[in-house]
């Protein structure tokens, strides 16, 4: 079996929240301890043997609180399918589902191309590859309220398996809803999902670990046992099922089979972390990739600001040498803007500066100084010399300067103003 990393995304699991703990071996313990206070007695870990009525030795298997399954599931199975699956077995036998492990990056390299009636293998890179798509979920098989574990017979099991088709192997008409995730730069995105495949295998290697320290105790206890010859088989416990396959959860496991799977889950611990020191490695590789083009672009950046002011500053030159040549150029530009600001379209402005035309024409004219807008009827408008100093120029309303009229056109509102204001109150019967 192997893993593909490309694949480890898809994964997915789900730890119930209701039992306080992630820790089996805690779970596992609480269990003991809540027996203990259910029925006073300790609960029987361990195979036994007792004589029945007709004097034969009957075998009597050991608790097993914590019992784990795995189940063939499809591509498009997700996590809420299996906890389906899971509340159901809850409802049905009162099994309570702890954990499920959804393993979508496990099956095995074909020699070549896959036989025309597979539909599965898929082409990853120029290899196929045969998937092997399964849920691990772990169980605990206690009643709470009684101390006791449940007993389900073969035709609960045959059930659980038929439920377990019903629900995990059903055809699917519905595409997986689309993330709604902000759209990422290449590299970035690239980052962001190296750092949550990192994330799920340290979370995974956590689980494996976390098996393999069960199993090997239970291997320990087995051990111990054939030694001392009291008992040639072991029965499944709590690390036998979590590390044993389908038949885990319907039977008990051997001495071999638990030593095969322990050395499974240090070889995929080992994998996992040969994973992880790769992807750290290309993590790392990205990142030092992403900085230079960064710096590069930075320095184009820099390079195009500084080209950039150095035309600026040439350009200014050139108009501080423009206007010592031609002085009245600066008085144009003025001119220019306050034409703009008093209302004058483009082609009377060009008229008037450029052509040294007088304009005749009737409207309305802005005054920045007093922010007011005044009245013209037929006169006339010329940009002219100033008779003080020749360097400088003025617009002239009717040969007027303009600020001149704007300020009688200004004292004249007033005046209206404070007469109006008069004319009121003497209406009203007021006296000044």
């Amino acid at each position: 079996m192997y893993v593909v990393p490309e694949l480890s995304t898809d994964n997915e699991q789900w730890i119930n929240p209701d039992f306080g703990t992630p820790e089996l071996r805690t779970h596992y313990d609480n269990i003991k301890q809540m027996v203990k206070e259910k029925t006073g007695r300790a609960m029987q870990e361990k195979e036994r043997e007792r004589k029945g009525k007709n004097g034969k030795i009957i075998k009597v298997a050991g608790c097993s609180p914590i019992r784990e399954g795995v189940l063939l599931i499809r591509p498009d199975t997700t996590l809420a399918d299996v906890r389906k699956f899971g509340e159901e077995c809850q409802r049905r036998w009162g099994i309570t589902p702890l954990q499920i492990f959804l393993h979508k990056d496990e099956g095995h390299w074909l020699n070549g191309q896959p036989e025309a009636e597979d539909k599965e293998s898929f082409q990853i890179g120029s290899r196929w590859f045969k998937p092997n798509y399964h849920a691990h979920i772990v169980f605990d098989w206690m009643n709470h309220e009684t101390g006791k574990s449940r007993k389900l017979n073969d035709e609960d099991m045959a059930t659980m398996q038929t439920l377990a088709s019903d629900i995990l192997l059903m055809e699917r008409g519905q595409t997986k809803a689309v993330t709604g995730k902000e759209h990422l730069e290449r590299n970035d995105f690239i980052i962001e999902k190296q750092k949550a495949e990192l994330q799920r295998i340290e979370e995974t290697k956590r689980h494996k670990e976390q098996q393999v320290s069960l199993a090997e105790q239970e291997l320990k206890q087995v051990k111990a046992e054939i030694r001392t010859d009291k008992l040639k088989s072991a029965a499944t416990d709590v690390a036998t099922a979590i590390t044993s396959s389908v038949g885990s959860l319907f039977g008990s496991g051997k001495l071999k089979e638990l030593e095969h799977n322990i050395e499974q889950l240090h070889q995929e611990i080992a994998n996992r972390d040969k994973a992880t020191d790769e992807l750290k490695i290309q993590m790392q590789q990205m990142q030092e990739q992403h900085g230079r083009q960064i710096r590069n672009l930075q320095g184009i950046h820099n390079k195009e600001i500084e080209a950039k002011d150095k035309e600026i500053s040439r350009l200014n030159t050139l108009l501080e040498k423009a206007l010592c040549w031609f002085p009245l150029l600066k008085e144009m530009l003025r001119m220019e803007k306050l034409c703009y600001v008093t209302g004058f379209t483009k082609g009377m402005v060009d008229s008037l500066l450029y052509k040294k035309e007088a304009l005749r024409c009737s409207g309305k004219i802005y005054s920045e100084e007093y922010r007011q807008r005044f009245e013209t009827k037929n006169v006339i408008f010329k940009i002219e010399r100033s008779p003080i100093n020749k360097n400088k120029l003025m617009l002239t309303i009717n040969q007027q300067p303009i600020s001149e009229w704007f300020k009688e056109q200004w004292e004249k509102l007033q005046q209206h103003l404070r007469n109006s204001v008069q004319k009121e109150q003497k209406s009203r019967g007021f006296r000044m």
